[in-house]
């Protein structure tokens, strides 16, 4: 199967990553947790004042609770739009990103925190007027970037130094068709404004409870149903996707570290297999699906695209390929851990379960029951002669 639209790629992730930022034991797939990832956090031997700008949904509560954990005061800064409830403790200044909208960035005149967490940035001129803003009054600045900047991601091993991709007019702000560059020019804005001082992190595929986007909630959901259950390819292609706990655990350590520079942050710490990954959410549901691997041709056919309606998957032979094996060696070696990948199945469950009946009856991401068995039914009429019938 092939993607011959790279933008449209860019599209989907662009809507997931909006969506979902909002302005001791070894699993398969992970490793043990650490104190604060899937366990009970130590304080930091330096309390911190840490401004996040968003923090009302997936990644952003995940950042407060990380943060709050570790001992740190939290200020919030969005339009009070988003979850306006959370958190009622934690300060709160209304604004807009944008400064040229209504009161713009004015609640953050002249106050002062030691670092600032900032999940929502998406427009160079928007981020470079926070930063520049901040510059005086903070000692760092981290940004929530994407492994989307890459240029060319039809190769594994993509690491920092890497080429981005670049747009032909930089003053664009059209995100949906420019996600990756933009998100590239967001970075070097903040560091033009606080050079040495910042913390760009790149993370892949954001995963596990409170997911607004069920681009990997769909596998578990779908392998906790049981019976056939429609798969991709021949089970070899690498996945990588990292839970929004543990990405927000490694931002605050980067805040306290001071770290600088870029870092990939996504997971696991050992190449993992769509075979192995669902394998490990068969085992960890405690499920009887039996797993039917379809060939990608078969798939292409069928209409059945990676990504949207095969949620975590894209074939090695993509032109997005490599997305799944990006080098996360710099992001390890700076600390990095991640909880057993069947937590995050199991925790992913969990939360479902207690969604609105609407959510739960459909999924934004993957194949419909229906199609599924469609597809399935068409697989079966030309004799499942994919590489392998069963998982």
């Amino acid at each position: 199967m092939k993607l011959t639209r790279r933008d449209v790629m860019q599209g989907a992730v662009m809507l997931g990553s909006m969506w979902a930022m909002g302005c001791a034991t070894t699993g398969a797939g992970g490793e043990a947790a650490p104190e604060g990832q899937g366990a009970k956090a130590t304080r930091a031997s330096q309390p911190l004042s840490i401004l996040i700008l968003g923090g009302t949904k997936f990644l952003g509560p995940a950042l407060v609770e990380s943060a709050r954990a570790r001992g740190h005061t939290v200020t919030l800064f969005n339009r009070g739009k988003t979850n306006p409830g959370l958190f009622p403790d934690v300060e709160k200044l209304q604004g807009d990103r944008d400064p040229t909208k209504a009161e713009g960035l004015k609640a953050l005149e002249g106050r002062k925190w030691d670092a600032v967490v900032d999940t929502s940035g998406y427009v160079p001129r928007i981020v470079k007027a926070s930063a520049e803003l901040l510059a005086p009054n903070v000692g760092h600045y981290a940004f929530v970037s994407t492994i989307s900047v890459y240029k060319d991601l039809s190769r594994p091993g993509v690491n920092e130094s890497s080429p981005v991709a670049t747009v032909d007019d930089p003053a664009t702000e059209d995100v949906g068709k420019h996600y990756g560059a933009l998100k590239a020019l967001c970075e070097q804005a903040a560091e033009a404004a606080m050079p040495g001082r910042v913390l760009n992190v790149r993370p892949g595929l954001i995963v596990g409870p409170d997911d607004p986007t069920d681009r990997f909630t769909y596998w578990p959901v779908r392998v906790a149903r049981g019976g056939d259950v429609l798969a991709p390819g021949d089970g070899q292609d690498a996945v990588q996707f990292i839970d929004a706990r543990d990405l927000a655990a490694f931002i605050i350590h980067g805040v306290e570290k001071r770290l600088a520079g870029i870092y990939n942050a996504t997971g696991p710490a050992r190449p993992l297999t769509i075979r192995e990954f669902l394998e490990t959410t068969k085992a960890a549901l405690g499920s009887d699906a039996r797993f039917v691997w379809a060939d990608t041709e078969f798939l292409s056919k069928q209409k059945v695209e990676p990504w949207s309606d095969m949620p975590v998957w894209i074939p090695s032979t993509n032109e997005e390929g490599g997305l799944g094996q990006t080098s996360i060696a710099k992001a390890l070696a700076a600390g990095i851990t991640f909880r057993p990948t069947a937590d995050t199945v199991r925790d992913t469950v969990a939360w479902f379960k207690t969604e609105p009946a609407e959510h739960q009856a459909k999924l934004r991401a993957g194949l419909s029951p229906e199609r599924e068995k469609e597809v399935l039914a068409a697989f079966a009429q030309q004799g499942g002669k994919g590489p392998s019938v069963a998982g």
